[in-house]
């Protein structure tokens, strides 16, 4: 049988990845802008987003944008029957999309 350390393993594999995520998080992804502020309506939902170099993107531009990839740090996935954007799931709560300013 092997003595091998499967937590210690994981442990190690996540301590890089948070490692990594720190370092491309703040060195950003060249060519691509970064969302800074969201607006949401009543509801909470997000509607729109403003980036880093002052563009405001309604929800569908947007999500454009990110299939096109020319937004850093989002995803696009399919859901409920329809394209939702979302952050990146990098373990970093405070640029989840959800926790920027509003504007």
């Amino acid at each position: 049988m092997d003595n091998k350390d499967f937590n210690q393993i994981y442990n190690e594999y996540k301590e890089q990845s948070k490692t990594q995520v720190e370092i491309e998080v703040n060195t950003g992804q060249p060519g691509k802008e970064q969302i800074v502020a969201v607006r949401k309506n009543d509801d909470g939902d997000l509607i729109a987003f403003k980036t880093e170099n002052g563009r405001e993107l309604d929800y569908v531009t947007a999500l454009s944008e990110a299939k096109a990839g020319r937004l850093a740090h989002v995803d696009v996935f399919h859901k409920y029957g329809r394209d939702i954007l979302r952050s990146e799931p990098d373990g970093i709560k405070e640029n989840n999309l959800d926790h920027l300013p509003d504007f």
